[in-house]
């Protein structure tokens, strides 16, 4: 696609160029593997998103949630994700299963400064610390174990910029809701009233 007066960038001397070199610190600040304040944060941390691209390109970023502390540490290079109920698209699942090559970054509500891990993922369906992830009664039927190749902290700015843990300056009424947005994009043949009741305080009850 053109767009008019667009100017790329098509080098990494160009790119360069404009932003400058990383700080020695900041370049070097990524570890093979995690240390315990690494394992602190995991453990505080209810909500993190994995990228993943399949070996042709196709690209995905998928959320994961639960109670703090859900992604489990194995050692010290080796952490694992369970799986919940969803809509089952599986797009990051199936891009694993081409690419093993994964990015995470983990958050702790309230905080700034994030955990970033990059490795290579793995998709299993059974293993011993599964019990160790069983949520409201129910054992996941999938983890992602993730063979870590470098972790570290990154800072707070873009969450400064975008004061996204300001709740004054929250507005979720600003677009459409989650039942309006089914039903003009994904399920026309469904009434508003029906989608929502299902994304109603029920849906909730769907989690396990």
């Amino acid at each position: 696609m053109e767009l008019a007066g667009l100017v790329e960038i098509t080098s990494v001397d160009e790119l360069r160029e404009i932003v400058g070199e990383p700080l020695q610190r900041v370049a070097d600040k990524a570890r093979p593997g995690l240390h315990e304040l690494d394992r602190q944060w995991l453990a505080a941390s209810p909500f993190c998103l994995i990228a993943t691209a399949a070996a042709d390109g196709t690209c995905d970023v998928s959320p994961k949630g639960d109670p703090a502390g859900f992604t489990l540490a194995l050692d010290d290079r080796t952490i694992a994700i369970p799986d919940r109920p969803g809509n089952r698209r599986v797009d990051g699942f199936r891009n694993v299963l081409s690419n093993p090559h994964v990015g995470l970054i983990y958050f702790i509500p309230g905080r700034g400064d994030t955990l970033r891990i990059n490795g290579r993922a793995r998709l299993v369906r059974d293993a011993p610390f599964f019990d160790e992830m069983v949520v409201k009664g129910k054992r996941p039927a999938l983890a992602l174990v993730v063979e870590i190749d470098e972790v570290f902290h990154h800072c707070s700015k873009a969450f400064l910029r975008s004061a996204l843990w300001k709740s004054e300056t929250w507005e979720p009424d600003a677009v459409a809701s989650r039942a309006q947005i089914a039903k003009f994009l994904e399920r026309p043949e469904d009434s508003l009233a029906e989608l929502e009741r299902y994304y109603g305080p029920s849906y909730a009850n769907g989690l396990y």
